[in-house]
């Protein structure tokens, strides 16, 4: 059990690759802090589950990640279930288009909030602690933070500051703390989206090399391979079939 004794925050756990990160992270002997901001029957449900295979290995905690006092309510938290953190990963984001022309200030706070505030702040808040155990931060990214998405350009360029974020926290936190991130490309389809989800799925996959989707656990085996390899640091792997070649 590569993680047996570490504790894990997982931001965005609750739903989708986030719940995925978790549990492999879980089956790996870690213990969880599944932070979630809505989706609490979810968080509540994945909790229960974890803690039926594993006792007392998996608790919750809410928070806004667009509220800075959260943020660090929440970094203060996790570190008490387990008395410390071993690892971070920025998983939660807000994703939806915002066309040039009508993009709000609501926008901005959002998805620059959930994409690069939440992750800065949140890391910042950990580090004490991550520094203390020799701890890894991991953030979520997307391929879109090298390569712009039409009608997208406020939440890549988000992603494309946590691109920056993951080289300078690994520059500035080294050497006790390592800081990667992993940039996925399709690998589930958005739950609210304004494409027509057929056209739109066949026309995306004519562009990846492996003519498929990924899936959630091919984003979680990066994860335990950055976990698990000690010598990599401000590093972002791309997971998506060969789609930015």
């Amino acid at each position: 059990m590569l993680l047996e004794g570490k504790s894990a925050l997982v931001t965005g756990a609750a739903n989708r690759l986030g719940a995925q990160i978790a549990r492999t992270l879980h089956q790996n002997g870690a213990n969880l802090i599944i932070h979630y901001r809505g989706s609490a029957d979810n968080a509540e449900a994945l909790k229960q589950h974890l803690n039926d295979l594993r006792a007392e290995s998996a608790c919750c905690l809410q928070a806004d990640l667009n509220d800075l006092e959260a943020i660090n309510i929440l970094a203060h938290d996790a570190v008490k279930f387990y008395h410390g953190l071993d690892i971070l990963i920025n998983n939660a984001s807000s994703f939806y288009p915002t066309a040039i022309g009508k993009i709000s200030e609501k926008d901005w706070d959002d998805l620059i909030g959930s994409n690069f505030k939440a992750p800065l702040f949140l890391s910042q808040a950990c580090y004490p602690h991550l520094r203390e155990a020799s701890g890894v931060i991991i953030n979520m990214l997307d391929i879109y933070a090298s390569s712009p998405l039409k009608n997208h350009s406020l939440y890549c360029s988000a992603k494309a500051a946590n691109q920056m974020l993951v080289k300078s926290l690994a520059l500035e936190m080294a050497p006790e703390v390592r800081v990667n991130g992993i940039a996925p490309g399709a690998i589930l389809w958005p739950e609210h989206s304004g494409t027509e989800p057929p056209e739109y799925q066949k026309k995306l996959l004519k562009k990846i090399p492996l003519q498929r989707t990924g899936s959630p656990e091919s984003i979680a085996q990066t994860v335990m391979f950055l976990l698990g390899n000690n010598y990599i640091t401000g590093e972002v792997i791309k997971v998506d079939g060969g789609r930015l070649l």
